[in-house]
């Protein structure tokens, strides 16, 4: 062989294996960062994701899922950052602990304050953002998790993962409410408690021996159900909003049937729950008091609290969705 082949030879045997190096760098530096983490989750900058991405060749021997954080926003509970951002850090540690000698795909996040010049480089101007870069993607090519998938948290997350990287996570593990040393003390109170209880369960001297908590109970049950409390926690609907044509404006009530938020439902539940209770009060109190212009008085005030109760929340119905509610009187009035 002459020279000039085993010169090139040799140069593309320490081109490759200086790249080879060079990732293996990469992947061991990863590795020293995620072990350093609590979570799991790699905290980067534009440097450091510049090392990670745009300065490494493709294909990369990695995938990255970066999330994409804003201290100066946590305040704002609609975009639920804090949350989504701990179970980002759950589904980096069950990844970890499902796969203690992964290699091909590292869990990271990135700050808006720290890192502007990054968030730029992606394109993102709207958070909650989560993005994957697979080992043959540039950043703009790198796949966004859609929007509506954050519903389901951790969950849906592991499945973003899953079915763009066929890579495992395996079954999310997430955190005891209470440690080992809280259930211990928890327990030794309960078995110090029980004799006491015990006593007071045959002596009829408990909390669920009293009536008035038996009669609080039923008028908190009847104002969650009439308020609207359920749809609330399930939909994760706010209190109020911020008005877009004033920011220094609160809204309170939305016009409109699409959407209804916590207050609205409190305000129309709290006017029901007056009515019942004006109801329960006239049906099982005032009936024993045996002065009958006082009863006449009570029932009078009583009534015209409920209509005006009534009339305020058919009026709010009417002006939220429009639908108009008519009385009747008999046929035979007429």
């Amino acid at each position: 062989m002459s020279p000039l082949p085993k010169l090139l030879l040799l140069i593309l045997t320490v081109a490759v294996s200086s790249a080879m190096a060079s990732d293996d760098e990469r992947v061991s530096e990863l590795l020293s960062l995620q072990s350093r983490s609590k979570s799991g989750v790699i905290r980067l900058n534009d440097q450091s994701l510049s090392r990670f991405l745009t300065a490494v060749k493709t294909p990369r021997p990695y995938s990255i899922l970066l999330f994409f954080d804003a201290a100066q926003l946590h305040d704002k509970q609609e975009l639920r950052l804090t949350e989504l951002h701990n179970e980002f850090s759950i589904v980096a540690t069950s990844f970890l602990t499902n796969n203690p000698s992964n290699s091909k795909l590292f869990f990271c996040d990135i700050e808006f304050k720290e890192s502007q010049l990054s968030f730029s480089q992606f394109g993102v101007n709207a958070l909650p953002h989560i993005r994957l870069i697979g080992p043959n993607m540039s950043l703009k090519d790198s796949e966004p998790m859609d929007q509506g998938d954050f519903s389901r948290l951790a969950e849906s997350m592991a499945e973003f993962v899953e079915a763009k990287t066929k890579i495992s996570v395996g079954p999310i593990h997430r955190p005891p409410v209470f440690s080992r040393n809280q259930l211990i003390l928890i327990a030794v109170v309960i078995v110090i408690w029980i004799p006491f209880f015990i006593k007071k369960v045959i002596t009829g001297q408990t909390l669920l021996h009293d009536p008035k908590v038996w009669l609080a109970g039923s008028v908190f049950v009847y104002f969650f159900s009439v308020s609207g409390a359920m749809h609330n926690i399930i939909r994760k609907m706010p209190m109020f909003l911020v008005d877009r044509n004033d920011p220094s404006k609160l809204v309170f009530f939305y016009q409109g049937s699409g959407m209804q938020l916590g207050a609205e439902g409190f305000t129309v539940g709290f006017l029901y729950t007056v009515v019942g209770l004006l109801l329960a009060f006239l049906t099982h109190g005032l009936v024993r008091v045996r002065n009958v212009s006082v009863q006449r008085v009570v029932m009078i005030f009583a009534l015209l609290v409920s209509f005006l109760a009534v009339k305020q929340v058919v009026y709010l119905d009417n002006w939220k969705t429009g639908y108009g509610i008519h009385g009747f009187w008999p046929s035979s009035w007429n």
